[in-house]
């Protein structure tokens, strides 16, 4: 069990996170950018690039950016630790959909992410204390 003050930080963190993560795919330029450095990472880090990026791709990069920022600056904003189960749902499915990308061969640079939205979700569904 977490007191209602270590779900708050535990939530807060993991909205600051989320800003961090998805604010570069919130618009196309960004999702340029950002491909370009993973790409270039992938091979320095012994593992395969990504497959580039498709127009269709960008977009649905642009659709996730957007959305996470918004719901991001949204959770900071409210400050609001109910919100937390909400987001823990969200991150759950996010991970079945990661998880599924890596078994269909997505770049391994995904288990570090998968972990860590897993581990997010752990968090915010832990009981808290009365």
């Amino acid at each position: 069990m977490i007191s209602l003050t270590t779900l708050r930080r535990i939530y807060r963190a993991s909205a600051v996170y989320d800003l961090a993560l998805s604010a570069p795919f919130a618009l196309p330029w960004g999702v340029d950018v950002t491909w370009s450095l993973l790409t270039r990472l992938s091979p320095a880090l012994g593992l395969p690039a990504p497959a580039p990026l498709d127009p269709h791709a960008t977009l649905f990069a642009c659709f996730f950016g957007s959305i996470v920022t918004l719901w991001s600056l949204l959770r900071l904003h409210l400050d609001d630790p109910r919100l937390a189960r909400w987001d823990a749902a969200g991150r759950l499915s996010f991970s079945l959909a990661m998880a599924t990308a890596i078994g269909r061969g997505a770049s391994p640079l995904l288990w570090p992410l998968l972990a860590l939205e897993l581990g997010w979700a752990v968090l915010q569904l832990l009981p808290v204390k009365k």
